[in-house]
């Protein structure tokens, strides 16, 4: 497309907004209607570890919103000339799950607790047996019964629950609302009907320690919208808190807000039946849309949805890329030392090159890349260890490819239980994430662990935020009465039509290496838990 097309479009507001929430960078992506990313902006904040509460402020969101927003301004200013007063469409997705509750005033009554916390095992043992399905700890419905069986004094304030993407959503439109994908991950879905299960609602709220309480557990939940829905307008007060400089007008189209979870599903075009994706970040997750119901429930299986509704078994680990983060960081602080500057891009390439040389089982090198407490392995709390034994082969090559196989452990382990108890398999994961930047190392650890030949795709975009934004032109297309697809033949046929990707498939001896190190994984288990008992945060 032309610079004068694109300039038409951004004046005459053709565009959609993605702003995504993730676990290291707020980012801000504007696309034009035809899913060309034309400005970003970026802002890399870190949760912080507050009374031993994982935990974002509030003032920290707003900062972390505004500055990306007034980034990508300022880009489309440098490379159009242009100033941005008007988007079509503005949408939000954030890190899933987590605990956000607010009073009749609308006072936040406790600090975000997010994802990470490990901290609601007697509620979610409890629930997953009430309701006979499997309620992770890091679900908001976990997050306030854990509160309620700590007779928690701010419980009886609670007048609204939402997710980090629903309070954002909120705030900018005025409405309480949530994408039918992040409300799978407050409370659980009935997905014949699309909305929260009637039935286990009662069964909550016919609890003794549930019924003291005046408010009822539908009127503080978020209403659902599915993909393609209006979720409202921009508002004066909420163009004014996207953009103090005051410069963008109100009115835009709100799409529902959705999960990261969500999004990563539509950036891969993985919404349709037996398609699976995987996000692999600080934290990692795998989705598989399923075409029929799992025979039991499994606490390292969650049971969430796509964007418009279907039913989908995720493996979310809480621990994935951070541990390599940090030694990168180490190696990149010892090529300063001795005068080398290397660019992030350059100084990963090299680091996980080198995994090229390595043995398949990484040389009996270990390595637990658990900065948190992990729910797949049942680690109450994270303590990032490396271990080797006097008969490891000890030398780069082995240890950055045991961080890599580190990084991906929870996320094999849990995608056994699908593959060996409940015979689900994907034909093929479409993944993304920073780790698959290096080209094709990653992507073949990944393929060799969960023995499924792995895809990435060239056209993902800006990945979390762009998908947003995609889902965002489909909610514009729909409103308008321009579309009438499904999601899924939307993506198929108008977004990812002309895509280019490149597929792995498993190396033999690579499966038999990474299997080789799992089994050595789960035995050295009993030392990490050791960590976690005798070295104190």
């Amino acid at each position: 497309m032309e610079i004068n097309q694109i300039k038409e479009k951004i004046v005459n507001g053709q565009t959609s907004l993605g702003i995504e929430l993730g676990s290291t960078r707020i980012k801000a992506v504007l696309v034009t209607d035809d899913f060309t990313t034309i400005a970003s902006g970026d802002y890399t904040w870190e949760n912080e570890l507050v009374n031993n509460i994982w935990t974002y402020s509030v003032s920290n969101i707003w900062k972390g919103i505004q500055s990306s927003y007034q980034k990508m301004v300022r880009k489309i200013k440098d490379d159009y000339g242009i100033e941005l007063t008007k988007i079509g469409v503005i949408s939000v997705s954030a890190m899933m799950h987590g605990y956000m509750v607010f009073d009749k005033d609308n006072n936040l009554l406790v600090p975000f607790r997010t994802w990470r916390n490990n901290i609601t095992e007697q509620a979610a043992d409890e629930l997953t047996k009430l309701f006979n399905f499997n309620i992770p700890q890091r679900w908001s419905i976990a997050h306030l019964y854990q509160a309620i069986l700590n007779q928690e004094q701010h419980v009886k304030n609670v007048d609204f629950m939402t997710t980090l993407a629903g309070y954002v959503h909120w705030k900018l439109s005025g409405k309480k609302v949530v994408g039918i994908g992040d409300a799978s991950g407050i409370f659980p879905i009935d997905t014949a009907t699309k909305t929260y299960s009637t039935a286990m609602i009662e069964k909550f709220e016919a609890q003794s320690n549930v019924q003291q309480y005046l408010w009822n557990l539908r009127d503080i939940l978020p209403d659902i919208k599915l993909a393609g829905e209006v979720a409202g307008n921009l508002t004066a007060k909420g163009a004014q808190l996207l953009d103090p400089n005051g410069t963008l007008q109100s009115g835009s189209l709100m799409a529902p807000p959705e999960g990261d979870a969500g999004t990563g599903m539509v950036s891969t075009n993985a919404v349709r039946k037996r398609t699976g994706n995987i996000s692999a970040g600080t934290s990692a997750f795998s989705m598989i849309v399923l075409d029929q119901p799992m025979d039991s429930v499994h606490q390292d299986i969650d049971m969430v949805t796509t964007p418009d509704g279907m039913p989908v078994a995720m493996v979310h680990t809480n621990n994935c890329s951070s541990d390599i983060n940090a030694w990168v960081g180490l190696f990149g602080e010892f090529a300063k030392e001795i005068g080398i500057d290397l660019k992030p891009d350059d100084l990963y390439g090299a680091l996980f090159n080198s995994t090229e040389r390595a043995d398949d089982n990484a040389g009996d090198l270990l390595s637990y890349a658990y900065l948190s407490g992990e729910n797949i392995t049942k680690m109450p709390e994270g303590r990032p260890m490396f271990v080797r034994t006097p008969n490891s082969h000890f030398n780069l090559a082995n240890f950055m490819k045991t961080h890599l196989y580190s990084a991906f452990a929870p996320l094999k382990i849990g995608n056994d239980i699908l593959v060996n108890e409940e015979h689900i398999k994907a034909d093929v994961f479409i993944a993304q994430g920073g780790l698959f930047k290096t080209p094709k190392i990653g992507q073949q650890v990944l393929a060799d662990a969960l023995d499924t030949p792995i895809t990435v795709m060239s056209n993902a975009g800006e990945g979390g935020p762009w998908g947003m934004a995609v889902l965002g032109l489909y909610t514009l297309a729909k409103s308008t009465g321009a579309n009438t697809e499904s999601l899924a033949d939307y993506l198929d046929n108008r977004v990812f039509a002309n895509s280019e990707s490149e597929t792995v498939t498993p190396n033999a001896d690579g499966v038999k290496g990474y299997n080789s190190f799992i089994s050595s994984y789960k035995k050295g288990l009993d030392v990490e838990r050791a960590a976690v008992d005798t070295i104190e945060l």
